[in-house]
């Protein structure tokens, strides 16, 4: 009886591990499939052009297609849901940018949490912005444009990307900190908002580095978001240096997956990505947009995306920034 008795608990045992072993050897190597990279915009940005060069390496180095698929629409969470609600096998991947973070706090509802529903991968680069003026104001530095729009209260504005946008957040914090009133003037993107600041429609604008590079003759920088001054303006300041506070976070783009996705998954994704961001043709490419080139372990992006998530809930909250689901 006793060695009946042993004999069926080992069988199951056996049988216990033989279920848990299940899902393991389910999944096989990775990847098994042509991936998905899912970009939650247009085709033709700096999302779409980063997702094709990381898109391409991939697929040389995996032998597996790697497909660019754009998902746009309601300020990419369209794109965001999707990849939000894909199977977790890591082979449907999100090509995300600083608005993922934002949208929780703007919106009322979301299909979809960006913090529980989507799991960071690896950063791709990151992008300080600028507060710009016209070249022919009167302001010559921060500290001269903050008193200018104090003398003429309601004369001045500031120009954004669109409602609810990273510009618009900026601007916002600007006035609460600096005690001003510049009235927001939203824009359908980052070029026609370009086009107005150095035209002069607008009084100044927050933009990311990207867009204003190829203008920067045609504007007048004041000062730049971020921990540490940009290597292209080194005389500009950083607003935490002028005395600003929650300037810090650099918008960025970076690679996400569904939440369940196993961590052996998203740990050889990211150390293949942060592999490719280091090929010079490509750390050349993220430089030419304008950019600075990321890369790190999975845990590193988290901490980014869990600290800017943050800040951004507190400055939309005490801004009363809203937007309509």
């Amino acid at each position: 009886m006793k060695k009946t008795s042993m004999m069926r608990r080992l069988c199951v045992a056996a049988g216990l591990a033989a279920l848990l072993a299940a899902p393991a050897a389910a999944q096989g190597p990775y990847p098994s499939q042509p991936l998905k990279l899912i970009v939650p915009y247009p085709a033709g940005g700096a999302t779409d052009t980063l997702a094709r060069t990381i898109g391409q390496k991939l697929q040389e180095a995996w032998g597996q297609p790697a497909l660019v698929e754009n998902r746009p629409g309601a300020g990419g969470t369209i794109g965001n849901g999707f990849v939000a609600k894909a199977p977790a096998d890591g082979h449907t991947v999100l090509i995300g940018i600083t608005a993922l973070i934002q949208q929780q706090s703007l919106m009322e509802k979301l299909p979809y949490d960006p913090l529980k529903d989507l799991v960071p991968v690896t950063m791709i680069a990151r992008s300080p912005s600028m507060l710009a003026v016209p070249l022919d104001s009167p302001a010559k530095d921060l500290k001269g444009f903050i008193a200018m729009v104090k003398a003429s209260p309601g004369k001045y504005n500031f120009g954004s990307y669109g409602a609810g946008t990273s510009s618009h957040i900026q601007g916002a914090l600007l006035n609460m900190q600096a005690g001003i009133d510049l009235v927001h003037v939203p824009f359908q993107g980052a070029a026609p908002l370009v086009t107005n600041l150095v035209g002069g429609q607008v009084a100044s604008a927050f933009i990311d580095s990207a867009s204003a590079r190829p203008h920067l003759k045609s504007m007048r920088p004041l000062a730049v978001t971020g921990t540490q001054r940009m290597p292209g303006l080194p005389d500009v300041p950083t607003f935490a240096e002028l005395g600003y506070q929650s300037f810090d976070p650099y918008g960025w783009f970076g690679v996400f997956l569904p939440a369940a996705t196993p961590a052996p998954v998203v740990q050889k994704l990211s150390e293949e990505i942060d592999r490719i961001l280091r090929l010079p043709e490509v750390t050349a490419k993220i430089e030419a947009l304008g950019l600075q080139v990321g890369g790190g372990k999975p845990e590193e992006f988290q901490k980014v995306v869990r600290t800017d998530a943050a800040i951004y809930a507190r400055i939309i909250k005490d801004a009363n920034i809203r937007l309509a689901p």
